[in-house]
C-alpha cells in the first residue's frame, strides 16, 4: 500500500472539563494552531456553557 502524506489538518474531539464527555468533533490545522484548543461550548449533559479542551478522536 502507498504511504499517506501527513496532512496539516487533523480531526480532534472536544472534551468537557466538568463532565469529561466528548461532545464535539472538529478539524484543526497543526501548522496554524500548534497548541491545544480550548473553547467555551455548550454541554448538553450539564446544560450550561463549559470549557472544552482538545483530545484525540478514537
Amino acid at each position: 500500500m502507498a504511504d499517506k502524506k501527513k496532512s496539516p489538518v487533523e480531526k480532534i474531539a472536544l472534551q468537557c472539563s466538568e463532565c469529561k464527555r466528548k461532545n464535539y468533533t472538529t478539524e484543526k490545522n497543526r501548522r496554524n494552531n500548534p497548541n491545544k484548543l480550548e473553547l467555551m461550548k455548550y454541554c448538553p449533559f450539564d446544560r450550561k456553557h463549559t470549557l472544552h479542551r482538545e483530545t484525540k478522536v478514537k
